[in-house]
């Protein structure tokens, strides 16, 4: 009995993981009743009475084609479709080609051309291309060829034979794909799309916890509590995991028709890209997180000396990530992460300042190489943010994320009351600050420019940017400050 409840309790657990499992088990005992169906109700009689004993293929394509996703039943059921129709017509034209032979010849040329065919089709399944996208199409080709030529030796009615054969593979073919796409679909494109988004918040939680854990001195409080901050931690951990998973949605997608804000030849193969590129980092973060976890650990004071530039370093990279997370679930062209990801940089530009000023001097030698490293895997994290932001800019143009956000922009006059160009420093919860670096001419207020120019501390402004997608004018409030609603085109409204 206690077998039995753990059998019990880990199908609830399956089955709480992911519901669709549960619908997925149905929609497979609703294509097998409906092949059933065909195969004792026909309106000229029993469905053997036409196919005889092929009929039982209608049944078993239903139980090896109907998958888990839409575009893996496509493939699958494309390919199996396919092969038998190209593996029959070479059946048949390999017995005719054996019957015009003699009937000493006949069985040995097709020993040989079954011989050829499987070796040369084996073969063919190790170039990378066929094993992604059609080894099951190559496994049924053989299958299929061998079935029918040999067949065709012994059974003189060798078109019968074929004709049943593909008749009922496409009668179950087309039952599981019809369910697969029509009862309760779930496409792989969705699925990807929602692993990347997932992969991004992942890196982006520990990226902004990272400076908490990094430069706070251990608790050594309730075991339960500790334990549970650090699985929090270390979720990461999937990301490094999931480059099979990854492939094989892209794989899928690429079989499936338009759906949903998925057009026709999305760029699946620019997801993957991506999440290549987060493995990188992934792998930038495992190493970083041993830091933490590690024996030797640098003391408190040591670290603080640092602690401005590496936590924001840390921090801005995951806000930017989780900037990229939001643009890809809204499936939105955005701008925002360009603005963390400039002020990582400029916080690297800091820490290298910093370190030429010899504020380390006093650190001793091991101290140093374990301070150090972790600095080294920071700036190396942030080389990669820079990175992922321009990958998932391509992949926003590639798939025509569409673009609603418009900046919006509080400003300060100067002096003169002209208005000045800016450049983002700083990031806050609801807008992002920025500095004027210059000022432009009052004749040419009315335009504004995105390039940058030249800093000057005199004429320098802080401003402040916030993403907006309303249709507003211009707001003036309390303090002063003024909301500017700009164009795409940069000309203020």
């Amino acid at each position: 009995m206690e077998k039995v409840r753990e059998i019990v309790r880990e199908g609830i657990r399956v089955g709480n993981e992911d519901p669709r499992r549960i619908i997925h088990a149905f929609k497979v005992g609703l294509a097998l009743v409906l092949v059933a169906s065909f195969y004792y109700y026909q309106p000229f009689g029993p469905f053997t009475d036409y196919f005889g004993i092929n009929a039982m293929w209608a049944v078993m394509t239903v139980v090896v084609v109907f998958e888990f996703s839409v575009g893996a039943t496509l493939g699958k059921g494309l390919n199996r479709g396919v092969a038998t129709l190209v593996a029959g017509g070479l059946g048949i034209g390999a017995h005719q080609l054996a019957r015009l032979s003699g009937a000493t010849v006949e069985p040995i040329l097709l020993v040989m051309l079954v011989f050829v065919q499987a070796a040369l089709s084996t073969f063919v399944r190790f170039f990378p291309w066929v094993k992604t996208k059609f080894d099951y199409g190559i496994l049924i080709f053989i299958l299929t060829f061998a079935l029918i030529s040999l067949s065709g030796f012994r059974d003189e009615e060798i078109m019968d034979l074929a004709e049943s054969r593909l008749s009922t593979v496409v009668i179950g073919g087309v039952s599981c794909i019809l369910i697969s796409i029509f009862v309760c679909p779930v496409w792989a494109g969705q699925d990807l799309h929602s692993l990347l988004a997932s992969n991004f918040d992942t890196l982006s939680h520990f990226l902004q916890d990272f400076g908490d854990e990094y430069f706070e001195a251990r608790e050594k409080g309730d075991y339960k509590v500790v334990e549970k901050r650090k699985k929090n931690l270390e979720r990461y951990k999937s990301v490094l995991d999931s480059k099979s998973d990854e492939e094989a949605l892209a794989n899928y997608a690429e079989w499936e028709p338009p759906h949903g804000q998925f057009r026709f030849r999305h760029p699946w193969k620019q997801y993957v890209a991506v999440g290549a590129l987060l493995r990188q980092c992934a792998y930038r973060i495992d190493a970083l997180n041993s830091y933490i976890n590690s024996d030797f650990q640098i003391p408190v004071d040591i670290k603080k000396k640092l602690e401005t530039p590496l936590r924001r370093m840390s921090s801005e990279s995951g806000n930017s990530m989780k900037e990229m997370s939001i643009s890809l679930k809204q499936m939105i062209k955005s701008s925002s992460s360009d603005i963390h990801v400039s002020n990582s940089q400029a916080a690297c530009k800091s820490l290298s300042t910093l370190l030429k000023s010899g504020i380390l001097n006093d650190v001793e030698p091991l101290q140093m190489i374990s301070l150090m490293t972790t600095v080294s895997m920071l700036i190396d994290i942030v080389n990669l943010t820079e990175k992922i932001s321009e990958s998932v800019h391509e992949l926003a143009s590639a798939a025509r994320f569409k673009n609603k956000m418009r900046p919006t922009v509080l400003y300060e006059k100067s002096d003169s009351g002209s208005i000045g160009r800016a450049m983002p420093i700083d990031s806050h919860e609801d807008h992002h600050v920025v500095t004027v670096l210059h000022d432009v001419d009052n004749d040419r207020s009315n335009n504004v420019d995105d390039s940058r120019g030249g800093s000057s501390q005199d004429s320098c402004h802080h401003v402040a940017i916030k993403i907006v997608d309303d249709n507003s004018n211009h707001e003036k409030h309390e303090d002063g400050e003024i909301h500017v609603h700009t164009l795409s085109n940069g000309h203020l409204q």
